[in-house]
């Protein structure tokens, strides 16, 4: 009984990481204090230079204690944070799973 009560969590679990909401936006957010570079680059407008700046700033001042905190990387404004906050958390798994488009400005 104890197996398929994991089971069925470990599905759940799964399921949510690969959640995708309504408007077709990938669900999840990125922990911006454990994740990779290459996690980095699932959020909207971060490249490779973008994520590099964020563990580089990451390994040497150490964990960010609130998403505000990023845009003391370079590169990141406010507009940028306020684009990338429903993204971004600085506990827990990291469990966006696809890489998150802006949407084109309407010109």
């Amino acid at each position: 009984m104890k197996t398929s009560t994991t089971l069925a969590l470990l599905l759940v679990l799964a399921t949510a990481a690969l959640a995708v909401a309504a408007d077709g936006t990938p669900a999840g957010v990125v922990n911006i204090n454990t994740a990779t570079a290459e996690q980095l680059q699932l959020l909207p407008r971060v490249g490779p230079a973008l994520a590099a700046r964020i563990v580089d700033f990451r390994e040497a001042n150490g964990a960010f204690r609130s998403v505000d905190e990023i845009v003391a990387v370079k590169g990141i404004g406010e507009a940028a944070l306020e684009r990338l906050r429903p993204y971004l958390a600085t506990s827990g798994a990291t469990t966006l799973s696809a890489k998150v488009r802006s949407p084109r400005s309407g010109a």
